[in-house]
């Protein structure tokens, strides 16, 4: 696809390797985890028992794990986080994931090696307890040297970060609720039967809970993370820029290139996260590439290139080990995931443009 000017599409080795069921298997199941066999094997066109057999080995082979994309603005979890972390001297990383692991407001801790040592997601339901837990952790993590530079998330354009069961006891919500999803958290193809069993509910209870646990919005959808994608390198970045002449021009290129760069059916999507921020950065993007130079072409290079006149500084690493957490990567439709974006052009009202 050519937009601009500008050829957005590239060969992907790792897409290429697999085959289009499996794929076919994955962006079904990111869509809607709860999908029945029977509903599958129509997708693929094979037999329930040929689909099953299937969806058992794709899970076996990419470590999939069932789990929810909760709405987290509904369930009170209104102080979302981004933070990049560097360090002055090499960390006892065990040290620092005990020390991470046991708050409830990290989601995602990555180790990483680049511009920052350390990706972090947190969020939590009251601001005061996060603030709180922003400054004893550097204050716990200071003798490494430590380089906090934190960002508030002001809107996911692509992706989701898997919320901890953690978090999840926190919540203020009625125990018949919350012992639902932290059931539905940790495998979201629970059966009606099997969620009773565990919970010791009447069958009609639980149909109930679960129906309206979704009709209240907490539950966006039912999905999955991969936790053994093929060889890869992940790429992601942090940008700050200065909002002037040609910045629309320069922000719609760019989510040309994030909405469309896909293949028709990737097995993993390209960008599992892009996200605007406030703060220490302006936005962030996370890319799975072949390898660091593609991803270094395609991502950093391109995007210093496009947003050259607003003077855009990037600080980029490749994420190796997840310390905590799930990193969200999954199969979704990135062109209707990310059909609009919002902006604010200088003394101006928000602006919202479709995308198309």
């Amino acid at each position: 696809m050519t937009v601009m000017g500008e050829d957005y599409r590239f060969s992907s080795e790792f897409n290429e390797k697999m085959s289009v069921p499996t794929r076919k298997i994955v962006r079904a199941l990111s869509e809607n985890a709860r999908i029945s066999i029977s509903e599958l094997s129509k997708i693929l066109n094979l037999s329930r028992r040929t689909t099953k057999e299937r969806m058992l080995k794709v899970e076996k082979e990419l470590g999939i794990r069932y789990t929810l994309e909760l709405n987290e603005e509904a369930l009170g979890l209104t102080n979302p986080h981004i933070i990049a972390v560097k360090f002055a001297r090499e960390p006892d990383y065990g040290e620092v994931s005990e020390i991470l692991s046991g708050s409830h407001m990290p989601q995602i801790v990555m180790k990483a090696r680049g511009n920052y040592d350390l990706l972090i997601y947190a969020n939590a339901a009251n601001r005061m307890d996060y603030v709180f837990w922003d400054k004893t952790t550097q204050v716990r993590l200071a003798k490494y040297g430590v380089q906090w530079q934190t960002s508030g998330v002001a809107f996911i354009h692509l992706g989701f970060c898997p919320i901890r069961n953690a978090l999840i006891e926190k919540l203020d919500l009625p125990e018949k609720y919350k012992s639902m999803l932290l059931l539905l958290n940790e495998n979201s193809r629970l059966s009606f039967h099997e969620i009773s069993q565990k919970l010791g509910m009447h069958f009609n209870t639980v149909a109930y809970n679960f129906n309206k646990l979704v009709k209240m919005g907490y539950i966006k959808r039912f999905t999955i993370v991969v936790s053994k994608p093929p060889e890869t390198t992940t790429i992601a970045m942090f940008g700050k820029y200065t909002i002037s002449e040609g910045f629309e021009e320069a922000s719609m290129k760019m989510r040309k290139e994030i909405s469309w760069i896909d293949d028709d059916m990737p097995l993993i999507s390209r960008y599992p996260f892009s996200i605007q921020l406030l703060g220490s950065y302006d936005f962030f993007f996370a890319g799975i590439y072949d390898n660091e130079k593609v991803g270094y072409d395609k991502l950093i290079k391109y995007y210093k290139n496009t947003y050259k006149k607003q003077n855009v500084k990037v600080a980029y690493a490749t994420l190796q080990d997840t310390l905590l957490g799930d990193f969200p990567l999954r199969n979704v439709n990135s062109k209707k995931e990310f059909n609009m974006i919002r902006w604010i052009p200088d003394s101006q009202p928000v602006v919202t443009r479709p995308f198309a």
